[in-house]
């Protein structure tokens, strides 16, 4: 299975596990969150989420080659990007998340990293953008200009440095990442669970209270650059494994 889960006591760890195509986002994928994200919505026994990856690879981001496959229902893009959420989801995170997996890292509500995990948004390397909210919702959990350095360069950001500028909640050592999300969970679920999702409904409306209108012009965009002659070159460039050679158009 490509999205494995399993249960402790009321926290639901989902694991993305495609680590032999560095757990790029496919059809499979998300057809696979998308149903455990509606397990943890809808089992009255489950109050909190865990979303992590393999050992070495959070996600590389969407699949080039065969792409992420169509939105669902209930959670859009990889079953979780547009998804309306009441209960609260930590991202567990080792090695690499990249685009889209990034992108699934800012749906959730709060993140655990290993101090050699690093995450980076680089579709401008492909002719292409952040297309699953990365390059609007980047810039609510980065300062502006640390938010336009990873779009504009399209290079990482260690995770101890996005600890120190509030993106990552809590470092672990390498392989501790899972453990520590647990640990976090736990503290969580001490809390009263209406009052704990309440709460976050109210503070998610603040930081992201109609999405309606960037959504427009971010699908606009995206479908935009993948005509242009620059996006063509970024995939060739990336399976031929050389550097690409921009024409701006």
């Amino acid at each position: 299975m490509t999205v494995e889960t399993s249960r402790q006591g009321r926290v639901l760890v989902v694991r993305i596990n495609r680590e032999e195509k560095r757990n790029a986002l496919n059809a499979e994928v998300t057809a696979g969150l998308d149903q455990a994200m509606n397990e943890l919505e809808d089992d009255p026994e489950l109050w909190c989420g865990v979303l992590t990856g393999g050992p070495r690879m959070f996600s590389a981001g969407a699949d080039l080659k065969s792409g992420p496959g169509e939105p669902t229902a209930r959670g859009g893009y990889v079953g979780l990007i547009h998804r309306a959420r009441t209960k609260p989801l930590i991202a567990a995170v080792e090695g690499l998340a990249l685009g889209g997996g990034v992108e699934l890292v800012l749906c959730c509500d709060l993140v655990v990293a290993a101090r050699t995990a690093s995450f980076g948004l680089p579709e401008v390397k492909r002719g292409l953008m952040p297309d699953f909210g990365g390059a609007f919702r980047i810039t609510r959990v980065l300062p502006q200009n640390i938010a336009f350095e990873l779009l504009a360069t399209g290079d990482n950001l260690s995770a101890e440095r996005a600890e120190r500028l509030g993106f990552v909640n809590v470092l672990t050592e390498p392989g501790g990442a899972l453990d520590g999300a647990l640990a976090l969970a736990k503290r969580v679920n001490a809390n009263a669970p209406l009052a704990v999702r309440a709460a976050l409904a109210i503070a998610r409306q603040e930081v992201a209270p109609d999405e309606s209108t960037i959504w427009e012009h971010s699908d606009n965009t995206h479908e935009a650059l993948l005509k242009t002659a620059d996006f063509q070159e970024g995939i060739d460039a990336f399976f031929s494994r050389r550097s690409p050679v921009w024409t701006a158009r």
